[in-house]
């Protein structure tokens, strides 16, 4: 995966014999924990490296009581994988070990998406979206971050991103800023009416797409990970991927080459969805993402009239 070797933290309470049993099972051959190194490049879970004889795993830990979100996550790359042409990763076991819970995943050698790979990504990623559900939503609830993301299966896409999206975060934010209070239930009021006439298919999405969650590897072939999976408007993944950047100049253009996006999406959809992001952020790391949430309810409040 795409990170670097850490500085040395506290080493976690682990029975590394019983993890490497675990995989052993799950692999169907033999293995054995020979190291254990530290990666650095993530702000939500310890991770690490599992070095065997010829082989190597990555790991991520947590406190015990998040292994239903190392479930979801397991879930959602197997949702993804073979679904396009984007490379996503084995989950390979996951369970309870003392006071953590763990996530054991194929090991695979990433690096920044560049050349051929960025083109590549945003093909993959118009063919993963082709993949349709009835509903919008998904089979379960996962999380977006550490944030609870909620699933239910749902045929109305304005009564899904109102109440499950918006609604949800803002009832999060709102209790950490006020502010957020009476312009948030405006906006709620006005999806019905910024999705006006917009029925968008229910499209496979990874859901938590911004560059670091996306990679290429050693055969050059573009790599998605650390999913926030359900099935919703491809719009919501492009305005997530163009929120925060990073993605390569190629990436965008392949993908809307590809399959080109409906008219409305920037005038009106995209600072819709991207509200999501913001405040999901501000729900966790807090700071100025508040006042971006508010100048992009304000935006939203001017385009519904």
């Amino acid at each position: 995966m795409i990170a670097t070797i850490a500085e040395t933290r506290a080493e976690p309470e682990l029975d590394w014999a019983d993890l490497a049993w675990q995989i052993t099972c799950a692999q169907g051959q033999s293995f054995k924990v020979r190291a254990h190194k530290p990666l650095g490049g993530g702000c939500i879970n310890q991770s690490f490296r599992l070095d065997g004889e010829r082989q190597f795993y990555f790991l991520k830990l947590n406190s015990a009581d998040r292994l239903d979100m190392f479930e979801a996550e397991a879930q959602g790359l197997q949702e993804l994988r073979g679904r396009s042409a984007l490379q996503v990763p084995e989950p390979i076991c996951w369970g309870r070990q003392g006071k953590s819970a763990y996530l054991v995943l194929e090991w695979l050698e990433l690096r920044p998406v560049s050349g051929k790979a960025a083109a590549t990504l945003g093909e993959g990623l118009a063919e993963l979206h082709h993949v349709t559900s009835a509903l919008h939503g998904w089979s379960r609830d996962n999380t977006l971050g550490t944030t609870k993301q909620k699933n239910h299966p749902d045929g109305h896409w304005p009564g899904f991103w109102r109440d499950q999206r918006l609604a949800f975060q803002l009832k999060l934010a709102q209790k950490k800023d006020p502010r957020l209070i009476e312009p948030g239930a405006r906006v709620l009021e006005k999806v019905e009416v910024l999705l006006a006439g917009h029925q968008p298919a229910a499209s496979l999405l990874h859901g938590d797409l911004w560059a670091g969650n996306a990679a290429q590897d050693n055969h050059a072939r573009a790599v998605i990970f650390d999913p926030a999976v359900y099935y919703g408007d491809r719009e919501a993944e492009i305005a997530m991927m163009e929120l925060f950047g990073g993605f390569g100049a190629e990436v965008l253009p392949a993908y809307k080459f590809t399959w080109p996006l409906a008219p409305g999406y920037t005038e009106v959809r995209r600072d819709l969805y991207q509200l999501y992001h913001i405040l999901n952020h501000f729900n966790l790391f807090g700071g100025q993402y508040a006042d971006q949430a508010l100048h992009g309810m304000d935006r939203l409040l001017a385009q519904a009239g």
